[in-house]
């Protein structure tokens, strides 16, 4: 058996198709609805001392298709339903803007591990495209895949570590332990 890297002191989740049911450019809190287990997970992760948070794109804002307070409006609302994430990182940028925090590229993962005073060896990401993995991949952390209806094939069969659900993704991370 090889070696088993330490578990991780902080775990990053996409928003959209991981922890909420992804509604395109969602503007109406009241369309936040969690994912099954995703409550639990972030229960579970937090009485073990583990950090977390969210890293998302939101373009909808840099295409001019939601203002940046209707994002924090939906923002507060995955809070009130999934308890607090210790940081949020958002990318408002439309693709191809060339900033470094959209993903997959890495600034939101770099920026929350700085946030959170770790090393991005320290966290691990978990969301539902290859943008996701590659974001954590390209910040020197790790990425659990837990694909959705919409995660193509080659991203599934690209990822480091594939998982059905968010309770197998955190698994994945601690082993046996």
């Amino acid at each position: 058996m090889g070696f088993l890297p330490s578990p991780p002191r902080a775990v990053l989740f996409d928003r959209d198709g991981t922890l909420v049911v992804d509604v395109p450019y969602n503007a109406d809190p009241a369309l936040v609805q969690p994912l099954p287990g995703a409550a639990e997970v972030l229960d579970r992760l937090r009485r073990q001392g583990v950090r977390v948070g969210v890293v998302t794109n939101q373009s909808g804002i840099g295409r001019g298709m939601l203002t940046a307070a209707q994002v924090e409006r939906v923002n507060a609302a995955v809070e009130n339903l999934l308890g607090p994430f210790d940081v949020w990182e958002l990318c408002p940028h439309a693709p191809g803007y060339g900033c470094i925090c959209r993903k997959p590229r890495p600034g939101m993962v770099l920026r929350a591990a700085r946030r959170l005073g770790l090393d991005p060896v320290e966290v691990a990401v978990i969301g539902d495209i290859g943008a996701d993995m590659r974001a954590a991949a390209a910040a020197g952390s790790r990425g659990v895949l837990v694909p959705t209806a919409v995660t193509r094939a080659e991203e599934t069969a690209a990822a480091p570590l594939v998982a059905s659900d968010l309770a197998g993704a955190v698994e994945l991370l601690w082993g046996s332990r």
